[in-house]
């Protein structure tokens, strides 16, 4: 393969091209990197992606929607692959560790917040202005969703929610364009009873089990000493399936834009407390 400083020898459209290609054969060795770890589920690399944040860096509405899809169409590529890997070897566990066992195995197509489009850490605040309504933001999502629904993917995966108001634009948006694939609801804490906005964790949770077609609700980009009182709490409110993935430790500079790590005892002590808690 050429380096990439190489690429610009070429014109625009080939660097253009070449670039994707290899972006993409990153992002399916990364989904095959997390199959091979055992993984059961395995997200799109779309929570950042929207239309409107392509077209502002020059793409035309059909090149955006097309994007959208190729982030399904490349997570279903990775478990093909891995299919094929777990044929050609044909057992269970690898002498190098891989897991290569046919499992079922779902690909979630990820949508972040309206504030991970801004791109202003707003997605770790939940606070979007007084201008922005349930209707605006069913209108940014809207699109975006269709379409995600229909590439392929089993379930749409709502990620590091961060207020009530976008989890009711979801619920919504889910009914009015009846969404035929599942969905989960996926909520960010930073003091273990409240979303990051400050709405009730409790509120936001119960938008999510009077929303039919959400079939699980949890827990995502939020310190692991929290995550235990979490799960109680939503116990309280849904008898859906509850799914966690909480950061390993760090915390999120959104001034900064860059993940923050905790000293090796504050990280441990988080840590441990997670372990100890199941």
């Amino acid at each position: 393969m050429f380096p990439l400083y190489l690429l610009t020898w070429w014109d625009d459209n080939y660097m253009f091209l070449s670039l994707h290609n290899l972006l993409s054969c990153l992002i399916v060795q990364v989904h095959l990197d997390y199959l091979e770890a055992g993984a059961d589920i395995i997200i799109t690399a779309s929570y950042q992606a929207t239309i409107q944040g392509f077209e502002a860096r020059g793409f035309s509405r059909g090149e955006s929607e097309a994007l959208l899809r190729k982030s399904v169409e490349i997570a279903c590529e990775a478990r093909k692959m891995y299919y094929d890997r777990c044929i050609e070897f044909a057992c269970d566990d690898s002498e190098d560790g891989r897991i290569l066992k046919h499992r079922p195995i779902l690909v979630a197509a990820s949508v972040g917040s309206y504030g991970a489009y801004l791109a202003d850490g707003s997605e770790y605040s939940g606070i979007y202005g007084d201008e922005i309504t349930v209707e605006t933001l069913k209108d940014f999502h809207r699109r975006r969703v269709q379409i995600l629904a229909d590439a392929g993917a089993d379930l749409i995966a709502f990620e590091t929610v961060p207020n009530k108001l976008e989890a009711q634009a979801y619920a919504e948006l889910l009914e009015e364009e009846n969404i035929k694939i599942p969905a989960w609801f996926s909520f960010n804490s930073k003091d273990g009873v409240h979303v990051v906005s400050g709405d009730s964790l409790l509120e936001c949770v119960s938008i999510a089990e009077s929303c039919k077609k959400v079939v699980s609700v949890g827990i995502n980009c939020t310190p692991p000493r929290f995550i235990h009182g979490l799960i109680l709490s939503i116990k309280k409110v849904t008898t859906k399936p509850i799914l966690i993935y909480p950061n390993s430790g760090e915390s999120y500079d959104p001034e900064q834009k860059e993940w923050v790590v905790l000293s090796s005892i504050t990280r441990n002590q988080c840590l441990g407390k997670l372990f100890l808690s199941f």
